[in-house]
């Protein structure tokens, strides 16, 4: 019989797994708060349990538990990036980030990404498979555990593209923000997507309060199927229906991820679509000076012309901010550890 993954199942289905075990009702509380509170990482630290009941619960149920292979913390800003190993021996990265507002993480949501990005190391190599709810989770409890401080704000931003493991992430997002478990807000939590345009109709459905970020990257089709292959399938225009709808359903303020790629995307001219399409949507912009890898030969813009680029959406009353560059002594983009570690 093939075990279940008991750190994936929400409450309710825990407890309905507690009654078919001939089990008392508030097991499914205790484990359920061992898991997902307590953080323990495995059915041995359930110390409040029969010996009998956690001897049973090993033999039915899989128990994720993230081991940390490797630990890189940045000298210029204490941002810390982990390579975790799955129980099938893949690998995936997660990064922790320290802001004054609190404790940020980034996650990956699958092994590896088919996407095809243009300036993204994650997708080199190609998708392995999709995370498991619990492995996304555990990227998370993991870093708590090993830091000792407490995360406030989960960004679905590592390697994978989300939407690509949507039923993964929809159970992921409520687990994580389950009154009974971690319980953090909603609101505090961001996928990126590089813009699966009939998923994110389906996520718009679903009345989250999470915020949507798309991975626009270009103001014109031409430009954009040049970095990412996922402009062939769908059209900017299509894309703003969606960010449209998305902002219509939620109340949610869609936000626009934006490389900036030094003589492919950084021109005033650029600039001015770009505010042409983000301000129907009053979409906050998130301006990224792109990581450069040695696989592509793409170059970060010069420091004045992003500071051009920002001013012009200024002007033009779009709200802009540019990301803080973290973690960039220590294979800071998506998919640098992952691959150098695979490399090696």
């Amino acid at each position: 019989m093939e075990k279940k993954d008991i750190k994936s199942m929400t409450y309710e289905e825990l407890e309905a797994e507690m009654e078919a075990l001939s089990e008392k009702k508030f097991r499914a509380k205790q484990c359920y708060e061992w898991m997902h509170i307590k953080l323990a990482r495995s059915f041995s630290e359930m110390t409040n349990l029969s010996k009998d009941f956690r001897e049973k619960c090993e033999n039915l149920f899989t128990f994720t538990a993230l081991e940390a292979v490797e630990v890189q913390e940045s000298k210029l800003d204490g941002t810390k990036k982990f390579l975790f190993k799955l129980s099938d021996g893949n690998v995936v990265e997660s990064v922790w980030m320290k802001y004054k507002h609190g404790n940020s993480v980034c996650i990956s949501s699958q092994v590896g990404c088919r996407m095809g990005c243009r300036f993204c190391a994650s997708t080199l190599d190609g998708l392995e498979r999709n995370l498991l709810p619990s492995e996304m989770l555990d990227q998370i409890y993991a870093i708590t555990r090993l830091t000792g401080e407490r995360v406030s704000n989960v960004v679905v931003m590592g390697t994978g593209e989300p939407m690509d493991n949507y039923d993964n992430l929809l159970r992921f997002i409520r687990l994580l923000t389950d009154e009974n478990g971690l319980h953090i807000s909603q609101r505090n939590v961001t996928v990126s997507t590089c813009g699966i345009v009939p998923k994110m109709y389906e996520l718009a459905e679903e009345k989250l309060q999470i915020t949507l970020a798309l991975s626009l990257h270009a103001t014109t089709d031409e430009k954009r199927r040049k970095l990412m292959p996922i402009a062939n399938r769908y059209s900017i225009e299509e894309l703003m229906g969606a960010c449209g709808n998305y902002f219509e359903k939620t109340g949610r303020r869609i936000t626009f991820e934006y490389s900036l790629v030094g003589g492919v995307n950084d021109t005033d001219e650029d600039a001015d679509k770009l505010s042409a399409l983000a301000r129907p949507l009053g979409c906050h912009v998130n301006l990224i000076p792109v990581n450069p890898i040695k696989e592509r030969d793409f170059v970060q813009s010069e420091g004045a012309r992003i500071a051009a680029f920002k001013n012009k959406l200024e002007k033009n009353k779009i709200n802009v901010t540019i990301r803080r560059e973290m973690g960039r002594d220590i294979d800071g983009a998506c998919g640098q550890l992952r691959r150098r570690h695979m490399q090696r």
